[in-house]
């Protein structure tokens, strides 16, 4: 099989406007939530969220801004920064393909759209609304600021999107049609109904009083998530073309698997992820004994925690350090599997892992080895990245050096 290599990392974040920001305040055990204060959050029964901790408008031209909604302008950030750290590859348009995910795209236009068409008239709704709200304008854009010609792809399987986005990048090289690709993830849902709707569904951390220390993953006290907003980008490449260019990798994509376990629309089953965790190792050629860490999806839910835990341990063991990162960043939705890939490549790559935040008493229910505390310093040859979505979605991603 092609060799598959990451070139290029990009993210903006709760916790920092770039990668390198995102890291050293993830090292620090910073966390990006935040009261939030606007008007309109005031009246919902969850208050707390994980804005972005540099704001996008200043990096994007007016005109540009306007066009777009809030999760395509983060997504194209991100892609900016992954393709000028890739050092911007000279390749052919029609052998370069782009592959961007969302778990719910464009939220923020889609709801200010249709409240100006209620309390306005028809005349009012902007003539962009379309492609600001399609599903695939993350993808778009990117795929137009880069004059991507091999294939613009929108994978949306909720919070699973980032890493699918991923796993498909390195299906495209594999088969031959692509030799780069950009893949990612992104979301922007800080916004009254998709707080609303999660706080319905008893999915959010209900911790008004203490934000930043609402997201608790494998915590004995943890009561759900805090939402986050944010979108990370990798470049990916075949190996040979990246060598042909003396491009430097961070880690090799060495494998991925995606499944689906048909079990229920949002309650997790361990059937579908343990599949996909086998999944990515044989397709890596890994065995289990030689994953030495995980990234966990990790969300702070009660049951969701419980049952990854048992997936990891029954898929890979306990021997693993495992990290959970939505701690820290709160979780980013569409954008949380392709950021905490980037995070799993600078685990390997930096020879750390970062600690879990607000990880007080780890959950009896729990038998794996969550790092918390301080980052514990690691060699890590071989890593996975977990990533679960709603309507049984699980994505797993295999890294090597």
């Amino acid at each position: 099989m092609r060799s598959v290599v990451v070139t290029g990392l990009g993210a903006t974040t709760p916790l920092g406007g770039d990668v390198p920001s995102t890291w050293s305040a993830l090292l620090a055990g910073e966390s990006g939530a935040a009261a939030l204060t606007a008007e309109w959050a005031q009246r919902l029964p969850v208050r707390i969220g994980a804005p972005l901790r540099k704001e996008c408008a200043g990096a994007l031209g007016r005109l540009e801004a306007r066009r777009l909604d809030r999760s395509q302008q983060i997504a194209l950030l991100a892609a900016r920064e992954a393709w000028h750290d890739a050092g911007s590859p000279q390749v052919e348009p029609q052998r370069l393909a782009v592959v961007f995910g969302t778990g719910l795209g464009g939220v923020h236009t889609t709801i200010d759209q249709h409240t100006r068409l209620e309390n306005h008239r028809p005349g009012m709704v902007s003539p962009f609304t379309i492609p600001m709200i399609m599903p695939n304008g993350a993808a778009a854009v990117v795929s137009l600021e880069l004059g991507a010609r091999g294939g613009a792809h929108a994978p949306m399987s909720a919070c699973a999107s980032g890493a699918e986005a991923i796993a498909t990048g390195l299906a495209l090289i594999r088969s031959g049609r692509a030799d780069v690709v950009v893949a990612g993830g992104t979301d922007a849902c800080l916004h009254p109904l998709p707080l609303a709707a999660f706080t319905k569904m008893g999915t959010l951390s209900t911790r008004n009083d203490s934000p930043e220390t609402a997201s608790r993953p494998f915590d004995r006290d943890r009561d759900g998530f805090v939402m986050g907003e944010g979108a990370g980008a990798v470049v990916l490449e075949r190996g040979e073309f990246a060598a042909s260019r003396n491009a430097r990798a961070h880690a090799v994509l060495a494998g991925a698997d995606v499944t689906s376990d048909a079990h229920h629309m949002t309650t997790p089953n361990s059937d579908g992820q343990i599949r996909a965790i086998r999944g990515a190792l044989m397709s890596a050629d890994l065995t289990a004994a030689e994953v030495s860490h995980v990234n966990a999806h990790a969300t702070g839910t009660r049951l969701g925690d419980e049952t990854e835990a048992r997936s990891i341990a029954e898929a890979v063991g306990s021997h693993p350090s495992v990290a959970a990162t939505k701690a820290q960043t709160s979780h980013l939705i569409g954008g949380a599997g392709a950021v905490e890939a980037i995070f799993t490549i600078l685990t390997m790559r930096e020879s750390v892992i970062p600690a879990s935040r607000n990880l007080d008493q780890v959950d009896v229910g729990v038998p794996i080895d969550v790092v918390s505390g301080e980052p514990r310093a690691a060699s890590v040859e071989a890593a996975i990245s977990n990533s679960f979505g709603f309507g049984g979605h699980s994505v797993v991603l295999a890294f090597t050096q």
